[in-house]
């Protein structure tokens, strides 16, 4: 690197005049020593013996290596490397890299078509994967199904927790739902949910999508692999996203992402100034856009993912990596899954036997609590395990109980029936808050549970609960308090 002028007269002076070393001079400048040797004069001219060497070393497999890279343009270097070494280059590879950066034809400029589909004509759609989130049992990929408009830049997007080819079919229909109307094509990318094989112009689309496509009168199209370009507008729509939405923002559940997902479609994506058209917004050019719409079929078709499910031995089915329950006479049964982003049902031929809450964690149990009565009425001698779940399901904070019962050497089934007994007596509502205090305080004892139910019970003044029912021979009658001083009289 060259120096000023004034640093390299400095040098001199120092070294001629006043004798200092070439180290000294390089310390107290805060210099290299090479750049006091070059301002000197001291170091040697460069040795062009060296340089000659080089480029003797590589010359004679130039023109293999210009002939390979005029076969295969993007090969990479470091594969050139090993096709040469095998040939007997002795150089290395960064001399190689050089060469080969300087001989690799440059791609040709591509001219592309601008096109402007008519209003009504074609939608465009994609996916971006915008984050995780956090769900019990781990994480989930999240995800951003975004459907554009091609005329109006009109945009509909939704956060989606599976890309399968059922969740497409749900996004498809609420798009639609959305817009009032549907256009005559959809373009997609060529995941799987979408082709299932292509070779060229040959497309086989997924079958439950055509089913859709035929259901919506709508074309199904694809664009050309390694082509971006053709879907424009929807990548641009998705960076205009990742700009204007996501960044900075943190999703906590699905329902809140989505739900400020959508007001900022309509309080903010909508108006935004159209770009082609000027002055006009996109919502003024969905207005006209709107009309050209096919209108969507009545009733809309059905998306839920039916299909046949076993129940295992433990009355369970497994779905998602979740496991649902059902009765217990279905166990080791077959029965009918039918599923969306919402429900899980389980049939029996056209019977509903089981409805739950879809979950999205990983690994989870989810059971109805008329499910597990009715397999404890039956199977009486699994009461301790069925006990502890009973009180996990009801009571939060019940497992630090249980593992205190456990470093204190208690036997464990005795204090789980202790406490389901306060449970049946004092109800959920009394006991599942003293659970958490005693959680908090330390505490363990079922007769601590049990001084601090009755306390609660008495500040709600809420009546004494009976641990047992009245025999039927014995009328229930209210006792009003009277003087005892009566039956004194009495014996008189």
């Amino acid at each position: 690197m060259t120096k000023p002028p004034e640093v390299e007269a400095e040098i001199r002076r120092l070294y001629f005049a006043e004798h200092w070393r070439v180290g000294t001079i390089a310390s107290q400048l805060g210099v290299h020593a090479d750049v006091v040797r070059r301002a000197l004069g001291l170091l040697p001219p460069p040795d062009s013996a060296v340089v000659r060497q080089r480029t003797t070393l590589i010359a004679p497999y130039l023109p293999f290596i210009e002939d390979t890279l005029r076969q295969y343009p993007r090969l990479r270097a470091t594969r050139v490397f090993d096709m040469a070494r095998e040939r007997g280059y002795p150089g290395c590879l960064r001399t190689l890299r050089y060469y080969v950066a300087s001989m690799r034809p440059s791609a040709p400029a591509t001219a592309y078509l601008r096109t402007d589909p008519l209003p009504g004509e074609q939608a465009q759609i994609d996916w971006a994967h915008v984050g995780d989130l956090p769900v019990t049992g781990g994480r989930r990929a999240l995800w951003a199904f975004v459907m554009v408009l091609s005329h109006s830049r009109a945009l509909w997007a939704e956060l989606v927790l599976d890309l399968t080819v059922h969740s497409l079919c749900r996004s498809l229909v609420r798009a639609l739902s959305y817009f009032g109307g549907t256009p005559r094509q959809w373009l997609f990318d060529n995941p799987k949910i979408v082709v299932l094989e292509r070779h060229g112009a040959a497309v086989r689309f997924h079958p439950t999508l055509l089913d859709l496509c035929g259901k919506c009168r709508v074309q199904p199209r694809l664009c050309t692999v390694r082509q971006p370009q053709e879907k424009g507008r929807v990548e641009r729509s998705i960076r205009y996203l990742r700009d204007r939405f996501f960044a900075g923002r943190t999703i906590g559940s699905l329902e809140q992402g989505n739900r400020d997902l959508l007001r900022f479609i309509e309080e903010i994506a909508l108006p935004r100034p159209h770009p082609r058209q000027i002055p006009r917004t996109v919502a003024d050019v969905f207005a006209e856009e709107r009309l050209r719409l096919l209108a969507p079929p009545e009733p809309l078709p059905a998306t839920d993912l039916v299909t046949p499910v076993p129940a295992d031995k433990t009355a369970f089915i497994r779905f998602d990596t979740n496991d649902y329950s059902v009765p217990h006479t279905y166990a080791e049964r077959s029965l009918t899954l039918a599923a969306d982003d919402v429900t899980v049902r389980l049939l029996d031929g056209q019977d509903e036997v089981a409805r739950h809450p879809r979950c999205y964690g990983r690994k989870q149990q989810i059971e109805a609590p008329e499910h597990r009565a009715a397999l404890l009425a039956e199977r009486r001698g699994a009461r301790d395990l069925k006990g502890r779940d009973r009180l996990r399901a009801l009571l939060p904070g019940v497992d630090v109980l249980i593992t205190r019962w456990l470093d204190s050497g208690r036997f464990v089934g005795v204090l789980v029936t202790r406490t389901i007994k306060l449970l049946d007596l004092y109800g959920e509502a009394i006991l599942a808050p003293v659970v958490a205090d005693a959680a908090l305080r330390g505490l363990w004892d079922p007769g601590a549970l049990a001084v601090a139910c009755e306390q609660r019970r008495r500040q709600q003044a809420l009546p004494v609960p009976l641990p047992f029912a009245l025999p039927g021979h014995i009328p229930d009658r209210d006792v009003i308090p009277h003087d005892l001083e009566t039956y004194d009289a009495k014996r008189r």
